[in-house]
């Protein structure tokens, strides 16, 4: 049973992999909350005028939903964090989203991604489009339209790709890394199923049956992952129970899209649903009710909306936690440190006793 996911698709720019961070973990999520907060903190604390400027610019590559989305949300978060610093302006604080296609939020409708590409340049974040990234060395930014700047923080969010190791095994490919599948979430070569092998989620290319075009697979998001784990588990258990060679019916994966919805920040979004656009309010509580509903568990919806309405009470928690990203760094210092100590005196007396 293949259920590998994806991971982060990345192209061979210079500085890119020593410079960027992803954007597909929650690790990766907090650590780029924490360095927000953290650049926002420490550019407070610099008068070199420089330095405070590449701390202050933000750099996303990639204007689907996850790169808009964090934007959006951390551009917000910024700016609430830049009120309670008197020594830092809004200005000084530059978000910069670089796309190369001609527009963002491909996903949404022409007219709800023109609303979304507005929103962004209302509130002063530069979104460069056709144009891509083609060097990031030592946190220097080199456009594809002659722009250069300095930049402490990039982040890549263009795109997925199926997980590399299928690509060393004998399975059946698709052209972009995945394993096909049949409808019933069994891998197939040419049609024909590979008996005993089934695959889920984004490193599988299910058919998708409600769309008009017969070669359309099913896009790799969560919302289809978990569906398909479902129903994969079901038509196993069914074929297990079944015994060898025996007949089974088995249920073929099938789900209609109801729409998209895509957060702004805190009260702003945008959503197309069953046929109609919504914007700012609506559309962001459309995205969080939907959340919401999808999370497992009563405990976790729960827990999570309770979350929500703490912050509508009491805003933002601004708290930076910079040592997430590394956890045992302090204490691997700490006995560095006693280890070094001890080596001294060691020697120390090692000396003392011979010069006796």
């Amino acid at each position: 049973m293949l259920a590998l996911g994806a991971e982060a698709r990345t192209l061979p720019i210079p500085g890119l992999a020593e410079q960027a961070l992803g954007f597909k973990q929650v690790e990766e999520a907090l650590a780029l909350r924490n360095r927000v907060l953290s650049n926002i903190e420490e550019a407070a604390s610099t008068w070199d005028h420089d330095r405070r400027r590449r701390l202050l610019t933000f750099v996303f590559v990639g204007g689907g939903f996850a790169g808009v989305e964090a934007i959006a949300e951390l551009e917000d978060m910024a700016r609430a964090a830049v009120a309670k610093i008197p020594s830092v302006e809004q200005s000084d604080v530059h978000f910069v989203l670089v796309e190369g296609t001609r527009r963002i939020l491909p996903e949404l409708t022409e007219e709800l991604s023109g609303y979304g590409l507005q929103q962004l340049r209302e509130r002063d974040i530069d979104v460069r489009l056709s144009t891509f990234l083609t060097s990031c060395v030592d946190g220097h930014v080199v456009l594809s339209d002659g722009t250069e700047f300095d930049a402490d923080t990039i982040v890549w969010t263009a795109g997925v790709k199926a997980a590399p190791v299928l690509a060393d095994s004998d399975l059946p490919i698709e052209g972009r890394g995945r394993v096909t599948a049949l409808p019933t979430l069994q891998v197939a070569r040419d049609g024909a199923v590979v008996d005993g092998a089934w695959a889920a989620g984004d490193c599988a290319a299910v058919p998708d049956l409600t769309s008009q075009d017969p070669t359309a697979t099913c896009a790799p998001t969560a919302q289809h992952a978990v569906r398909q784990a479902k129903v994969l588990a079901d038509n196993l258990a069914a074929t297990l129970a079944a015994g060898p060679d025996a007949p089974v019916e088995l249920t073929s994966y099938r789900h209609e899209n109801l729409g998209t919805v895509a957060s702004l920040g805190i009260g702003k979004g945008v959503a197309h649903i069953l046929g109609h656009n919504l914007r700012g309010l609506p559309a962001w509580t459309a995205h969080r009710g939907y959340h919401v509903y999808a999370m497992p568990t009563l405990n976790r919806k729960v827990r999570i909306m309770m979350d929500w309405l703490a912050a509508a009470v009491f805003l933002r928690d601004l708290a930076s936690f910079g040592s997430v990203a590394a956890p045992g760094a302090a204490f691997a210092a700490a006995a560095e440190h006693d280890a070094r100590l001890a080596q001294q005196r060691a020697n120390g007396s090692g000396s003392a006793r011979q010069s006796v």
